[in-house]
């Protein structure tokens, strides 16, 4: 039986959702832990979509958005990359990230034009969308930089001179190498996260465990596969 503060509260747990990609990977995996939406979540205009699970509704957003409504506790729940995690700011402050769903991985890299001068620490003028993870890394790395934030087209930049060399996600690296890029140094190792509200988990602890242990398990299986 649930404790009477779980009762107290809206019995919906709400999932944010990552498009793209991401969400093509995720759907198998919580169709296996249970959950699955009543419509079609890539084609679908609605903006909450009830699962079969009638406890259980979800929303589909911007990976950039997925934290924020963790954080702020409009979902309980969340599924994005760890690059949206990485810049996600003082967000980070009221979410767990509990399980590495292990899929959609990629990586995050700085990339520079094959042909740049080695050894060059001068200032640099950076191309990316990744402007907070991209400041860590040039102060970690001791270098001035001018960060451009861009919102796609990152690979062109350093070849019509808007930027030196760029900080984006490369999967297979052939973008990269079809724009005349090399990757030079590896920021971090991307996949899809789960992230939980901390609050939310303190007042529905056994309700939301529960679903995030059904959804790691059957993160653990696949991967085994």
């Amino acid at each position: 039986m649930l404790p009477l503060s779980e009762w107290l509260v809206d019995p919906v747990l709400t999932i944010a959702l990552n498009k793209g990609r991401i969400l093509k990977s995720v759907l198998p995996l919580l169709a296996k832990a249970g959950i699955e939406p009543l419509e079609n979540l890539p084609d679908s205009r609605q903006l909450l979509i009830p699962a079969t699970d009638p406890n259980i509704r979800m929303i589909v957003m911007r990976s950039q958005d997925v934290p924020v409504f963790v954080a702020r506790g409009v979902a309980e729940i969340g599924i994005t990359g760890k690059d949206s995690l990485l810049e996600a700011g003082a967000h980070v402050l009221h979410f767990y990230e509990p399980v590495d769903l292990g899929l959609a991985r990629c990586r995050l890299v700085r990339a520079v034009p094959a042909n740049a001068p080695a050894g060059n620490h001068a200032p640099v003028r950076v191309a990316t969308k990744y402007e907070r993870t991209a400041k860590r890394f040039y102060l970690e790395a001791g270098r001035q930089a001018e960060i451009i934030k861009l919102h796609g087209a990152i690979e062109i930049a350093p070849l019509v001179g808007l930027a030196d060399e760029i900080i984006d996600i490369a999967d297979t690296g052939n973008t990269l190498k079809a724009n005349g890029l090399i990757e030079k140094d590896l920021i971090a190792e991307i996949s899809a996260r789960l992230i939980v509200n901390k609050a939310a988990l303190k007042r529905r602890f056994k309700r939301i465990s529960g679903l995030v242990e059904a959804i790691e398990q059957e993160a653990e299986a696949s991967g085994k596969a």
